[in-house]
């Protein structure tokens, strides 16, 4: 079998080493700014590896040692990286999050992440996890190959890789992003979608031939729609988990998720056909900075034939794989009941600076001041107790081996893509999509209900709108896991919590090392500690890292908004007045009304007559001079008040 791109300049690279089992890859990667023109539309600054964009692809095998020297050539950023689903047994201190698992790497400064990859296999995909860098450009696929012979045939073997692009940088947008004049919390909207790394791409594709094709969504925002022109993908795998053949016309993949399909050509080279993306519409606030919403991409019988029109249908909204039925292969039983549970509500709100945060129970997640695998390794018989974790971090504390279940109620009006680091979970229930209700339907316990007999494993599951899902797992990988929204600009507003799993195994089997602490020194972050750096006494939290105050009570998102705009409103009128009233302009109040907009002049025309009508009232009433020049007075004085 040979493994091939869909493009001749996305060829794997594979470090320098040969692929044997047990094999250990070394890749030396320095993240640097370069430029580059991946839709053929704008050029712009971009995260490098090595100077190269995109960065790598990584193939190994299962049992493989992966060490990637990575150093930090940007001058203006912190980074990182992080193995997307990857387990991380007993290396919890290389899972790569920033104030979770590592400090981040400051400029001019290497850290060197060593682990292996034992049990695992299929698509997975690495990227920075500091401060949605990744949108930039610092994002890579990763492939491990099975040891045993997969429960499937094919012929060849392929990978696409799949994301939305922007034409500014994420640094850029974040301030545009968190700031009380986004009141409602409204993402960035990209322009385009990606299909390996460029805009309206095309696979060269032999007859006759099955090819498995590693599909990953290493966007950071929008979920997309996959269809193609008279061909069809057979599912065989979710986020490297096997599950049992299932044939489908259309595939709805989330951010950070994983497909594997195969997909058999045809015998007849006399045409070629469309491979269509399509962005969710109902992730996007507006589309007016949309250049496309759907992508066009062609696959190719024969280079010398025209290639595809796009391929529209009416069908793929409706009838995509609900992926909450595939069925695992080789089958598991659904886990025991849970022995801990965890309870989290979805909310954006805006909090005391008027910026919109995300919240899971009213708490949004603010890193702390020590990386929370320094507390754990730092706070002795005090490890089991979540106070030496902080508030905001929103950690819990799993014992070994117990099975925990997470409910998510969806209290927001959109889809979220969640994902947990160091597990696949069991997906017991996910509610349907209650857009059209009036508010929210959480989960209920009491209510009947039978959950499937072999559940779907995988490690990034949407939840529906105003809706909710339950998920299972047995805590039986020690560390420090984050579970949080993979839209990164929901990760940004702190949607988020931390799991301390099995901290007393963490401390007997685990360590850190002097790189990892050196760096850490390097950025000025201290490694022990709680989570305010408080090292004498664990329990005080003095000092620690805390969200923004609340608003006060009766504010929201439209009073902010209505609050902003009429501030603005009361210092352009202040500025008109200034400006009319220092001029000596003829005709002056015919001039301004005629600038108006028929609204502004149907308000101004109601206040007048209402004013008439109050002229006529007091001259009925027969009112002095000097009550006409009191009225007068508080009037003024009132409308200065409000501006």
């Amino acid at each position: 079998m040979n493994f091939v791109s869909l493009f001749a300049s996305a060829v794997f690279l594979f470090g320098g080493s040969v692929l044997a089992e047990n094999a250990t890859h070394v890749y030396n990667w320095t993240a640097q700014w370069g430029t580059a023109n991946p839709d053929g539309l704008f050029e712009r600054r971009v995260v490098t590896c090595n100077g190269e964009y995109p960065w790598p692809a990584i193939k190994v095998t299962q049992g493989d040692r992966i060490v990637v020297n990575l150093s930090n050539g940007l001058p203006d950023q912190n980074t990182s990286v992080h193995f997307h689903g990857l387990f991380q047994h007993d290396t919890n201190e290389f899972d790569g999050v920033p104030m979770l698992t590592q400090c981040d790497i400051p400029p001019n400064e290497t850290l060197t992440y060593n682990f292996t990859v034992p049990d695992q296999h299929g698509p997975y995909w690495y990227h920075s996890h500091s401060k949605g860098q990744y949108m930039d450009g610092m994002v890579g696929p990763v492939i491990i190959e099975d040891i045993e012979k997969p429960p499937y045939d094919y012929d060849e073997e392929v990978l696409l890789t799949l994301e939305e692009w922007y034409h500014k940088e994420v640094s850029e947008m974040i301030p545009e992003f968190l700031n009380r004049f986004n009141p409602t919390g409204a993402e960035p909207i990209p322009q385009v979608l990606l299909f390996n790394n460029t805009l309206n791409g095309t696979w060269a594709v032999k007859p006759d031939t099955t090819y498995l094709l590693h599909i990953i969504n290493t966007g950071g925002f929008l979920s997309q729609y996959l269809w193609m022109e008279d061909h069809t993908f057979t599912v065989v795998g979710v986020d490297g988990i096997y599950v049992e053949p299932n044939e489908t016309d259309y595939i709805y993949i989330t951010v950070a998720q994983r497909y594997d399909v195969l997909i058999h050509t045809k015998n007849d080279t006399s045409r070629n056909y469309a491979f269509m993306q399509s962005m969710d519409e109902t992730m996007l606030d507006t589309e007016t900075e949309v250049i496309s919403i759907n992508s066009t991409n062609a696959i190719v019988y024969n280079a010398s034939a025209p290639m595809p029109q796009e391929y529209l249908s009416d069908d793929y909204i409706d009838d995509i794989l609900d992926d909450f039925y595939l069925t695992p292969s080789p089958k598991e039983d659904a886990m025991d009941d849970y022995d801990y549970q965890i309870k989290i509500d979805v909310l954006m709100n805006n909090l005391d600076d008027g910026v919109n945060y995300a919240f899971f129970n009213n708490i949004t997640y603010v890193a702390p001041k020590v990386p929370t695998l320094g507390s754990v390794l730092s706070a002795g018989d005090f490890s089991t107790n979540d106070l030496v974790y902080g508030t905001n971090t929103h950690p819990f504390v799993l014992q070994k081996d117990e099975i925990v279940e997470i409910v998510v109620n969806n209290n927001d009006t959109g889809k979220h893509p969640f994902h947990l680091h160091g597990h696949v979970f069991q997906v017991l229930e996910r509610g349907p999509d209650f857009s059209d209700a009036p508010g929210p339907i959480p989960y209920n316990e009491s209510a009947p209900y039978t959950a499937p007999e072999y559940p779907l494993l995988r490690d990034t599951l949407y939840v529906n709108p105003q809706s909710y899902f339950r998920i299972r797992f047995k805590a039986d990988n020690p560390g420090v896991w984050f579970f949080h929204c993979h839209i990164e600009w929901h990760l940004l507003q702190g949607l988020a919590i931390t799991l301390v799993e099995d901290p007393e195994s963490i401390q007997a089997r685990q360590s850190v090392t002097d790189n990892w602490k050196d760096v850490c020194a390097a950025n000025g972050v201290p490694f022990e500690g709680n989570a305010a750096n408080n090292t004498e006494n664990l329990l005080d939290l003095t000092g620690q890292n805390l969200q923004v105050k609340s608003l006060p009570s009766g504010f929201t998102a439209k009073g902010i908004v209505a609050m902003v705009f009429s501030c603005l409103a009361g210092i352009l009128g202040c500025a008109v007045i200034c400006i009319y009233g220092m001029a000596d302009i003829p005709n002056l109040e015919e001039k301004v009304y005629s600038e108006l907009s028929p609204e502004e002049k149907k308000m101004l025309d109601n206040e007048d007559d209402e004013e008439d009508d109050d002229d006529s009232t007091k001259k009925k009433e027969g009112s002095s001079e000097e009550e006409k020049k009191s009225a007068t007075n508080i009037t003024s004085e009132t409308v200065g008040q409000a501006i």
